[in-house]
């Protein structure tokens, strides 16, 4: 592992880009004495608690069994019971950077102090992080109220019961009442939003850069992104957008007039429907920072007042909500993505050859792009489907609702890759029209992306297969985010 100031973990602090750089470049974590000591005060007041009235998932039964008591003379064999029956994943085995990413959250959730594990349980998982030591998590079994399977996996592997994906640590013991308080948490669910809102917010990002290129291709107009026409209607998101493209195109109150009265809407609107894409994504942000720093247990070991509270803060309504939002609206900002390649291929708007193409009548240039963004765009348009209309009646009817968050963050990352395929279409034809066109480009930021685009993307005039542009312009995205 490369030499790294460590991440601190207090439980108040991580940020949504912490999560990500630790998630995909393993790093050394280092535990506040101070969060550790809240985690000393929250497991004694969770053990002393038992002995005095019942505490689910301690004295008890979990989910339908309640009511069942548990003796306490064997309550080290009850947690290890929980963790087994509640270790029955399925499906494919979680990335490594999930995992990576989930280990660090479920730290610094304990870190806040609210579960009442014994202290060792946060020694382990730094431990683990440190090594960069991954258990063997599977995929399938949670709904938006606790992902049970994957951390009772974690836990178990932890324990020694279950074997590490590779480098393996000395197994800590399970104490009483450590079993729900550890897999009491949505940390896996939280790990693959905050790694699809990342991704997202990048191409959202990208997204600019490329729709100015497309803008100087197509001639457009700079008066739909001017500073009045969006203060009139200051939606947050919309101008923001209208900013970025005016920063990017180098525009100001007196640019000249474009080609046209009024551009297509993939020019013309573009802050209006990219702008409630961003607003979304910041949304997201604002929930996943709550959620990652947040003491969620059931029972929440209340330590400023020594008391336990039952609740329902396992459930992740505005999770789920804030992710099928953002798909919803990216849905709307990838549809203009795949306007603007039309318009690209469209010889009255470029003035260009049809399709771009260069060679023999009947050429067909990039013709085939428009299949591939639509595909990709039908991708998109099903994994926006929101699973928040869904529920689930489980455990005996006790547990009668579900947000199926867990099942959000999956569609979100479905629905980057297919919006990275998207945006990466309109790329090559937004450089392949301005190589054709030789039109100049403005002295701002658009000018420095092309050079980037140009010198990464090949030019081959006749018609050849595209799959290695698309490739490249798809990890292209990442860097003209930046401009």
């Amino acid at each position: 592992m490369p030499d790294t100031v460590p991440l601190r973990i207090t439980g108040t602090d991580l940020g949504c880009i912490d999560v990500v750089h630790a998630a995909r470049q393993p790093a050394p974590v280092e535990l506040d004495e101070k969060a550790l000591e809240r985690a000393e005060r929250a497991y004694g007041i969770a053990r002393d608690s038992g002995a005095k009235r019942a505490v689910y998932g301690r004295t008890t039964g979990v989910g339908a069994n309640r009511h069942a008591v548990v003796d306490q003379d064997a309550a080290d064999q009850h947690g290890l019971r929980l963790l087994r029956s509640h270790a029955g994943g399925s499906g494919e085995r979680l990335p490594d950077d999930v995992v990576r990413g989930a280990l660090l959250v479920r730290l610094n959730q304990l870190a806040a102090g609210g579960s009442g594990v014994h202290p060792r349980l946060l020694r382990a998982l730094q431990a683990a992080l440190d090594a960069d030591a991954l258990p063997s998590v599977h995929a399938r079994g949670a709904l938006g109220t606790g992902d049970l399977t994957t951390l009772a996996e974690i836990a178990l592997t932890l324990a020694g019961e279950l074997p590490y994906a590779g480098r393996a640590l000395e197994p800590v013991p399970i104490s009483p009442g450590d079993a729900l308080a550890f897999i009491s948490s949505n940390a896996v669910t939280l790990t693959q939003s905050v790694l699809a809102w990342y991704d997202l917010r990048q191409l959202l990002r990208a997204s600019h850069t490329v729709t100015a290129l497309s803008y100087c291709a197509l001639g457009g107009s700079p008066e739909a992104y001017a500073a009045a026409v969006h203060e009139a209607r200051p939606h947050p998101g919309s101008v923001a957008c209208a900013a970025a493209m005016r920063r990017l195109l180098g525009l100001d109150e007196d640019a000249p007039a474009g080609r046209r009265l009024q551009d297509p809407f993939g020019l013309r609107a573009y802050p209006q429907v990219h702008g409630p894409a961003l607003d979304a994504a910041d949304t997201l942000e604002r929930v996943l920072t709550i959620d990652i720093n947040a003491a969620a247990e059931n029972p929440l070991i209340d330590i400023a007042r020594e008391q336990i509270h039952h609740h329902g803060q396992f459930s992740t309504a505005h999770l789920a909500l804030a992710l099928d939002g953002l798909r919803a609206a990216l849905h709307h900002a990838a549809e203009l993505s795949a306007a603007r390649l039309s318009d690209l291929v469209e010889p009255d708007l470029t003035k260009l050859t049809p399709f771009l193409a260069s060679g023999p009548a009947g050429s067909s240039g990039i013709m085939i792009l428009e299949y591939v963004a639509h595909d990709a765009l039908a991708q998109l348009r099903h994994a926006a489907a929101p699973v928040t209309l869904g529920t689930a009646v489980i455990s005996r009817g006790l547990e009668d609702h579900a947000s199926f968050s867990t099942h959000a963050a999956r569609s979100s990352a479905a629905a980057a890759d297919a919006y990275r395929t998207v945006l990466a279409c309109e790329l090559i034809g937004a450089v392949r029209a301005l190589r054709q066109s030789g039109a100049p480009l403005p002295p701002a930021p658009v000018s420095r992306a092309f050079a980037t685009a140009a010198d990464r993307l090949p030019y081959i005039a006749e018609d050849h297969t595209l799959s290695n542009e698309i490739a490249a312009a798809e990890q292209l995205l990442a860097e003209l985010a930046t401009y």
